[in-house]
């Protein structure tokens, strides 16, 4: 059988690969702490689960539109508006399966051959190989952890050539953790505005957030900026609600509709009674993101306590997200060696940098309890130190 060449340009996903490793071993009786995949331990809170129960019982299971339920796309519009700034009316927004099918769909929308996108690296490991499956070109931008994961206005501006369409923008970010200031977000609005290209703002765990930390969402910099910005956002990480794949993309008004009709031949539409869930989690009471996020806090200090007493590691402190990007560099390992000699040797889940754009590092997350997070740390002293 001959597949089509773009399967061949596209790798598969290492952190479901690694997770579901963790998750078979796990399944034959071993002892194995996973730090590996981007899910909240908690459950999805109890109003959320009740709104979806009772659209069941409505009758909530019939086809819906491609678009989605147009009470949760004017909630939607609501969150956007009191809580990023962004003037956005309900037909600005498609609901997707999750956040990362509504960047797929923009990719699929927006890119075509010859197109340059703007990633900076470390970057999620999906960003990429969307953009090879819509037959663009990713363009990669290193940034240093001296700079903590951050890509400057200078070095966007010299990415950028006249075959640029897009820059993918994550804060906070995931695989570093970092979370661009207000200033840093203003200057690269300015480069946008002034190079006239458009950004896509991955904000999916803008809620999550430390030591004062401010989201600033780069389309309510200016009415300049809001004209080229695409929101990709979901209720994944904030919610607890991996499982459920509601997310959604806002955006001008003929790129949404040109994603609606991709979707509308591929997928269709998103779960319907799990819309419901989805309202309910932006109506609703907001304390159960509050309650995580005062657990995350606790992991994240204990992490990063932890770490900065074993040799050759080192990694920035991460003010948003539940990640740790930890710098191997010192211990002479790439990272798919350091990942699967801890798996194998000590039963600890990592993700490889390489995976992420930068082999020196390795990625944790803290999404996961104190009894593993401890045991866990336990074992990657031992591991580093009998390198």
């Amino acid at each position: 059988m001959k597949l089509s060449s773009r399967v061949g340009q596209v790798t598969p996903s290492l952190t479901l690969a690694i997770d579901s490793k963790a998750k078979a071993m796990k399944a034959e009786g071993i002892d194995v702490c996973s730090f590996s995949a981007g899910e909240p331990d908690f459950d999805t809170p109890q109003h959320v689960k009740e709104a979806a129960k009772l659209g069941l019982d409505q009758g909530k299971t019939k086809y819906g539109p491609a678009s989605g339920e147009p009470k949760l796309r004017a909630a939607i519009a609501k969150k956007l508006y009191e809580d990023n700034h962004l003037n956005y009316q309900a037909e600005n927004i498609i609901v997707t399966n999750g956040g990362k099918h509504s960047l797929f769909n923009l990719m699929l929308a927006l890119i075509e051959p010859g197109d340059e996108v703007i990633i900076p690296a470390p970057y999620w490991l999906s960003y990429p190989e969307m953009v090879k499956i819509a037959s663009g070109t990713p363009v990669i931008v290193d940034t240093p952890e001296e700079n903590q994961y951050k890509i400057t206005p200078d070095q966007l501006r010299q990415a950028i050539t006249p075959r640029t369409k897009l820059f993918v923008l994550n804060s906070p970010s995931n695989p570093t953790g970092i979370v661009y200031t207000p200033d840093e977000i203003r200057a690269l609005a300015e480069v946008i505005v002034e190079r006239d290209i458009l950004v896509v703002s991955d904000e999916i765990y803008e809620k999550i957030l430390y030591d004062g930390a401010e989201h600033l969402s780069i389309g309510a910099v200016s009415e300049e900026a809001f004209k080229r910005t695409i929101i990709s956002n979901g209720f994944a990480k904030a919610y607890s609600m991996t499982g459920w794949r509601v997310g959604y993309l806002a955006g001008p008004l003929e790129l949404i509709k040109a994603t609606i009709t991709i979707q509308s031949h591929s997928t269709s539409n998103v779960c319907t009674f799990a819309q419901y869930g989805a309202i309910a989690a932006l109506e609703g009471s907001q304390d159960c993101v509050q309650q995580m996020l005062a657990a995350f806090a606790k992991r994240r200090q204990y992490m990063l306590e932890r770490i900065s007493a074993i040799p050759n590691l080192s990694c920035p402190k991460p003010n948003g997200a539940f990640y740790v990007f930890i710098d191997i560099s010192q211990t002479g390992m790439a990272s798919i060696d350091f990942c699967k000699a801890l798996l194998e040797e000590h039963q600890v889940a990592a993700v490889p940098g390489i995976a992420f754009g930068a082999d020196r590092c390795i990625r944790l997350s803290y999404a996961t309890d104190m009894t593993t997070i401890e045991k866990g740390l336990d074992r990657l002293d031992k591991f580093v130190r009998s390198l």
